[in-house]
């Protein structure tokens, strides 16, 4: 957010702003698949020479699907069941969907997960939904472009542990799957080529697959576009500030699933955007927590301190806590802090003013907001929220 405006009470009956400038954004947000791509409007879009066929929201383009692992329903059963079953930990405690519960929009509700054998991890659980749009996995690593690639980190990963698997157990929690009736029916069916297809890549690729096929677009704000809801004045009003100069949270929120990487078929290769948005600046030195330090872990820039990916914004009001390490609890907070223009803390061993971050996000400079802008901004937030995932039969825990 940058810049401060004015309040003028009493325009919101017949908004200028929403008929201008943010309904020209909305339309070119939520319609760039139908006209850039050739996409029907309506009803699902099927894949050339298979037996999977994508049913998108309308204006939704259709998500780029590697080659090595093309989509099928059998193959997302399979990943689905995956998805949801414990054996595939060390320890058998925990599946996938311990850190993405379908009913929080696939997040954890906690600060930051707790992984199989106990350790604590340092970032946020992020949702999984739409995911199959993302160019990069994880909060803060450009290496990791693909579902496939980002699934070795909950498996295997040893700092901190997460599914807990590994050398030692591998075998073990493979022999888990292999023996289960359903897996050994399925597998053979989907991985004809395999000689033996119950194996850790053929794993990988069924979940990714499952995942990339969680594509949903219920929210009010999707049906608001389509003529089928209406917003309040509140949420017009927020709407207006959202994707207005005023707010400017169009600039790393403003793609058709609110953040700023997503890729599709037809999608032009942007640079990859990272961001640091002042919520830390430790000890007045612009650093971050030790091994919480974003894009800078990887590259080593003192330019790259603290910057991570903006997430996407579907479903936000389900999601708390928010930002990279889920140390801000609720969206008033979140506006709160960027209204400000970075996050004070004034004491206690991360003290220090975020506004003067030296790496911030230039774009992140403070609005003067007032308390009924902040509601209204929260209140178009919630709009984007969409139906419980654990209601939905295509991605509700198999199990129960």
């Amino acid at each position: 957010m940058a810049r401060s405006r004015e309040k003028n009470k009493g325009r919101f009956a017949a908004p200028r702003r929403f008929t201008s400038r943010a309904l020209v954004l909305a339309v070119v947000v939520f319609t760039v698949g139908t006209t850039a791509f050739g996409l029907q409007a309506t009803g699902a879009l099927k894949a050339p020479r298979q037996d999977w066929s994508w049913s998108l929201p309308q204006g939704f383009p259709q998500p780029r699907v590697p080659a090595k692992n093309k989509m099928s329903r059998a193959k997302v059963e399979i990943g689905h069941r995956l998805f949801y079953d414990t054996r595939l930990s060390g320890n058998g405690t925990q599946s996938c969907s311990s850190c993405h519960f379908p009913e929080l929009a696939f997040t954890d509700g906690r600060t930051t997960p707790v992984g199989s054998t106990g350790d604590v991890l340092a970032r946020n659980a992020p949702s999984v939904a739409n995911s199959a749009y993302h160019r990069t996995f994880t909060w803060a690593n450009p290496a990791l472009t693909s579902l496939e690639s980002q699934m070795d980190v909950p498996l295997f990963g040893t700092n901190p542990v997460e599914m807990g698997i590994n050398d030692k157990n591998k075998k073990k929690v493979l022999g888990r799957i292999k023996r289960d009736p359903w897996y050994a029916k399925r597998f053979p069916r989907v991985y004809r080529w395999s000689k033996k297809p119950v194996n850790w890549f053929n794993i990988i690729r069924s979940i990714s697959a499952f995942q990339r096929s969680i594509v949903t677009g219920t929210s009010k704000y999707n049906r608001f576009l389509r003529g089928k809801a209406e917003l309040t004045s509140s949420e017009r009003s927020g709407l207006n500030l959202f994707m207005g100069e005023d707010g400017e949270c169009h600039h790393c929120h403003g793609s058709f699933i609110f953040e700023d990487q997503a890729t599709y078929i037809g999608a032009a290769d942007e640079r990859l955007k990272f961001h640091n948005t002042g919520l830390y600046n430790v000890g007045g030195t612009g650093a971050y927590p030790f091994g919480n330090r974003g894009l800078f872990e990887i590259t080593g820039k003192k330019k790259d301190m603290g910057a991570f990916r903006a997430p996407s914004l579907l479903n936000v009001a389900r999601t708390a806590p928010y930002m990279h390490d889920g140390s801000v609890k609720t969206l008033m907070d979140v506006v709160d802090i960027y209204a400000r223009g970075g996050r004070l803390i004034t004491e206690g061993p991360y003290a220090g003013d975020g506004a003067l971050n030296p790496h911030k996000n230039p774009l992140i400079s403070g609005i003067k907001l007032s308390e009924q802008d902040k509601k209204d901004i929260v209140a178009f937030l919630r709009t984007l929220t969409e139906m419980d995932y654990s209601k939905d039969p295509r991605f509700a825990d198999p199990f129960k």
